[in-house]
């Protein structure tokens, strides 16, 4: 039953993005706001079929210690289930996504308009003066950036190193990481089909000042927090 609940979410899964992004397309001219208020909605909807269907849900630790200016915010990465949850739960974000996606039919199209910062993630240090630029520009504009340090997903107790786009962002800026850990991959698998049911922690650490500290120290600081938070909350690292 786990595997028939778990293949009729992922269909509604797939199919669930292209009337939003259509939307999204649509509304292009339009302030911000409508764009982001339509993606909240599509996620909020897809908690709500996981909920339902596969009896997954989560809970968020920590609200009280997002700082009151938009920082960086350096998340784990372990599956799909957090690009689409942090529409609920951080406000007014922009993210750092490998260039690829703007390339995929709907996805792409509607990702133009939602400010996102592409990457090449082959482009070594142009990639990282990207971030720096472009992240910028929209912490500037009032917005938060959320970062996935390891660049990409990691099986749930696995880790490697850090890199540096997001504290050296934070840097430029003069403000806070927000190191997040959540235990999603060890419900929602990086491969495979199933979905456990159960439910989801997501902690927000205390924010890093950033303050007269080097970059490979400040980097360090927050892996520490995010990795020793992940061996707490992760039944991978039992």
């Amino acid at each position: 039953m786990r595997y028939f609940r778990s293949l009729l979410f992922t269909l509604l899964l797939f199919v669930s993005p292209l009337l939003p992004c259509l939307l999204i397309v649509l509304t292009g001219l339009l302030p911000y706001r409508f764009r982001i208020s339509i993606a909240i909605a599509w996620a909020k909807g897809v908690m709500w079929m996981l909920k339902a269907i596969c009896r997954l849900d989560y809970v968020v630790e920590g609200r009280e210690n997002m700082p009151g200016k938009p920082g960086v915010i350096m998340i784990k990465h372990t599956s799909a289930w957090e690009v689409i949850a942090q529409f609920c739960i951080f406000d007014n974000q922009s993210w750092v996504i490998k260039r690829e996606l703007m390339w995929a039919p709907f996805i792409g199209w509607a990702l133009l308009f939602m400010r996102p910062i592409p990457v090449n993630r082959a482009g070594g240090h142009t990639a990282v003066e990207q971030v720096i630029k472009k992240g910028s520009r929209r912490m500037r504009q009032g917005m938060g950036v959320m970062v996935f340090p390891e660049g990409t997903r990691m099986e749930p107790g696995q880790t490697r190193r850090y890199g540096l786009s997001g504290v050296l962002l934070a840097l430029e800026v003069g403000r806070s990481i927000i190191p997040v850990a959540h235990n999603a991959g060890d419900f929602w698998l990086r491969r495979g089909l199933l979905k456990k049911p159960g439910t989801i922690r997501l902690v927000i650490g205390p924010p890093i000042d950033v303050t007269g500290k080097e970059p490979v120290a400040l980097n360090l600081e927050a892996q520490h927090w995010i990795e020793s938070k992940m061996r707490e909350i992760s039944s991978a690292y039992e």
